[in-house]
């Protein structure tokens, strides 16, 4: 297959599991891996003390969790890239999917099931709207 698949991550188990069953459909089939940490919102803050600064912001939290989850799929034999994209889980991830040409997005099945299958989770708003394939790992079971 090669390409790229996009995987969305939030520092949750049910998002790791997701990103574990990326990672080894990217390694099965020659693609990188792109992992991807959605933010809502550009709420920055400034810290100082002394001669100290420290920005904090959304997309610098989203960014570092992206990261975080990267470092730990990395294989020998697989590509993994990470970043940070604005706007909510399911619109982040159709936008960075057709950003990169992905082939493929990997999202969990949380919240697909009773009164969250009902209002919509991300998976579903994903599985409809996604320009390339979607699949739905199975992240709510050990």
């Amino acid at each position: 297959m090669t390409g790229i698949i996009v995987v969305g991550v939030d520092g949750s188990e049910t998002a790791l599991r997701a990103a574990h069953t990326a990672r080894d459909l990217a390694a099965s089939v020659g693609a990188t891996l792109h992992v991807v940490s959605a933010f809502d919102s550009d709420k920055t803050q400034v810290f100082a003390s002394g001669g100290d600064k420290w920005i904090v912001s959304d997309a610098g939290n989203a960014e570092e969790v992206a990261r975080t989850v990267a470092d730990g799929l990395r294989r020998p034999d697989t590509n993994v890239t990470y970043a940070a994209a604005r706007g909510k889980p399911a619109e982040a991830l159709i936008r960075e999917a057709e950003r990169t040409g992905a082939r493929m997005i990997v999202v969990g099945n949380r919240r697909m099931h009773g009164i969250g299958r009902v209002l919509g989770s991300v998976a579903n708003s994903v599985a409809h709207n996604a320009p390339c394939d979607v699949y739905i790992a199975k992240t709510d079971a050990d």
